[in-house]
């Protein structure tokens, strides 16, 4: 078992004035009796990791003005995680010290400001019978980097154990980033991230906690559930002190913060730290950056998209914030469901790369697509996301469980087949060839919905799913202006799964930019390429170009010349022609036949495809009986005619 917050060991470094009696707790602690003689210093010890509390390996450093100069005083108090300034309960001028010199000193070594805790010992309380709480108490209230004080004896061994407990939970459960004593509530930082996990965990957005999910709650961050009794006896005491603290027989957020400002003002900060720290807080209450990008390995040739996992978590959470029930997301539900997060995850331009309703609001086929892309282009962000909002899909796992890391693209071609759902396809051509009316056109826009587009919300990107053979796949179109006859292409723009080559068929001249394009890059590539005449509800131009798009497909053996115009209603033939090519890559010599085929209409949808792959399946398996027979007639034929020559 590792250690519970992270943190890899522990440093206490004792100090205080000479006399005090810091070597003899450390002695008393390792020995468990007091010891006859006592050197000017202890050495250096080491607890190890199984026997402490925390499980975290503990150094004890002893420091002696005696045998050490205030250089080597100075080392150690940058080392330390927290300093433990021993003073004896019997002698005031050691009290005095603390505030004289001990506690100025570290500050002028660590800033005013330091995270570096601070315990008061109080030792030798065998020699006398009062406490010294009553002085020390003061104190602690003016230094608030001073977590706790502890009054012990080396000799009657009285607090030993508890005094370097209280240290390493000074390190490991620090008070001052959660609560402040002055005004005896939670800090701003600990209230904003105990509000942010109390939403991820009220399923259902009722801003109550049920018994159902306050024991999910229990179980995700100690591995056990609340007993009927306990969960009664909690709201019982929240009812008791605070009025809104219990609603419809669920914790508010206000009975869920007085809980844990009871824990931390019964000393039991290890379970609101426990809390914090299963949700990804650091010791600053930040969200860790092993906790917000976990480390994924991408090899060259290979894609990230959402796992089922991955997917459903985030069905969920929109089902979670979609309060009417209409199937899509207001700016308002957008807001609140990424209230857990520092930043929104898209602008305003969201409307112009996925599905969106009449009004401009976020489908769940539009969000699902808009997650998918961001898994494609930026699989740490969507991490990020997906921390913030609280993913987690058992104790054990993080966000890699919500990722899928794809096959080598060369390894998808050799063996002949794929298991992605989501294709790259670069969209090339000149400027104003159609590009970006064929992508809006890919999330049902029409010419006369993209004359009212905002040209300032226009991204390089569209996505949106479609059927492949009866499967759902995503399209993930990417937009390259071509800017000249001898424009070059770079190689994040090489890099996909098909190719569409987009010429504008009412212009003579916008066939060549892409025919020069196709042999420069891609004639003998894999990577199978549709070309696209757009607007051709206009009479067609004939083209300045030595062939015809139509013989320069045939030529080079590529599917034939795709038509397409985004006035009226959208056909969808081009892009599921598109995924379909993508998805099976190796198939093009079949694909031009498919897409010769004088029976095969252009398709409003991809119904037609499924039944001409099926046709096409069909007719390769009677070719393969055919072919087996021929053979086997031959081989017979061939051995009858050895038998008679014998």
């Amino acid at each position: 078992m590792g250690p519970r917050n992270g943190r890899k060991d522990v440093r206490i470094l004792l100090v205080g004035e000479p006399g005090v009696g810091k070597t003899s707790l450390i002695l008393s602690l390792v020995s468990e009796e007091f010891p006859e003689e006592v050197p000017p210093r202890a050495e250096e010890i080491t607890i190890p990791a199984d026997v402490t509390p925390e499980k975290v390996p503990t150094n004890i450093v002893d420091y002696s003005a005696q045998e050490q100069g205030e250089d080597s005083l100075i080392t150690e108090i940058h080392k330390a995680n927290v300093i433990c300034i021993v003073y004896a309960v019997d002698d005031d001028e050691t009290i005095d010290k603390i505030t004289s010199y001990w506690l100025p000193f570290i500050q002028e070594q660590l800033g005013e400001n330091h995270q570096i805790p601070i315990v008061l010992v109080g030792n030798k309380v065998d020699l006398v019978e009062y406490s010294s709480l009553e002085i020390i108490l003061p104190i602690m209230n003016e230094f608030a980097e001073i977590e706790s004080c502890v009054e012990c004896s080396a000799k009657t061994l009285k607090n030993i154990s508890e005094l370097f407990y209280y240290a390493q939970k000074a390190v490991l459960h620090p008070t001052t980033p959660l609560y402040m004593t002055e005004t005896r509530d939670l800090t701003e930082k600990c209230k904003k991230a105990l509000t942010r996990i109390f939403k991820i965990c009220d399923y259902d957005n009722d801003e109550v906690l049920s018994d159902y999910e306050l024991n999910q709650f229990q179980r995700r961050c100690f591995n056990t559930p609340l007993q009927p009794h306990a969960l009664e006896d909690v709201k019982n005491l929240v009812r008791k002190n605070v009025d809104d603290g219990i609603k419809n027989d669920g914790l508010t957020l206000r009975g869920f913060l007085f809980l844990h400002i009871l824990f931390i003002q019964r000393g039991r900060h290890e379970t609101t730290w426990a809390v914090l720290r299963k949700f990804g807080y650091d010791d600053n209450l930040q969200l860790s950056k092993d906790y917000l990008c976990p480390r994924l390995v991408v090899p060259p040739g290979c894609t990230t998209e959402l796992s089922h996992q991955g997917y459903h978590f985030l069905t969920t959470l929109f089902e979670k914030y979609d309060q009417d029930k209409d199937g899509c997301l207001s700016p308002s539900e957008v807001t609140d469901l990424f209230s857990t997060c520092p930043v929104i995850a898209w602008g305003p331009e969201i409307v112009n790369v996925v599905p969106t309703n009449e009004s401009g609001w976020i489908t769940l086929q539009g969000y699902l697509a808009q997650w998918t892309l961001i898994a494609a282009l930026d699989v740490c962000r969507l991490m990020e996301f997906l921390a913030y909002l609280g993913y987690i899909s058992t104790s054990d796992e993080n966000q890699l469980s919500a990722i899928i890391v794809t096959r080598e693209k060369s390894l998808d071609l050799q063996k002949r087949q794929t298991s992605r759902n989501v294709f790259h396809c670069q969209v090339i051509g000149p400027q104003g060839a159609g590009k970006t009316s064929f992508m809006q056109g890919f999330i049902g826009k029409n010419l006369l919905m993209q004359a009212s587009i905002n040209k300032a919300q226009l991204t390089q990107y569209t996505i949106n799913s479609l059927q492949v053979y009866g499967q759902e796949k995503y399209l993930l179109l990417h937009e390259v202006d071509i800017f000249g006859m001898n424009d070059t292409l770079t190689p994040p723009e090489l890099f996909c799964d098909v190719v569409c080559l987009m010429f504008d068929g009412s212009h003579s001249r916008s066939f060549e930019y892409i025919a020069r394009i196709f042999l420069k890059y891609f004639s003998d590539s894999k990577v199978p390429v549709l070309i696209v005449g757009s607007k051709a509800d206009l009479p067609a131009a004939v083209q300045d170009y030595a062939l015809q798009p139509m013989y320069f497909c045939s030529k080079h053996k590529l599917p034939p010349l795709q038509p397409f115009t985004a006035s009226g209603v959208i056909r969808k033939d081009a892009y599921v022609k598109l995924a379909t090519m993508a998805a099976y890559p190796v198939y093009k010599p079949a694909w031009k036949l498919l897409c010769q085929s004088r029976h095969l209409p252009l398709a409003q949808d991809s119904t037609v495809w499924v039944k001409a792959g099926l046709g096409m399946a069909a007719v390769a398996l009677v070719s393969l009986f055919l072919v087996k027979i021929i053979k086997a007639a031959s081989e017979n034929r061939n051995t009858s005619i050895i038998k008679m020559r014998k």
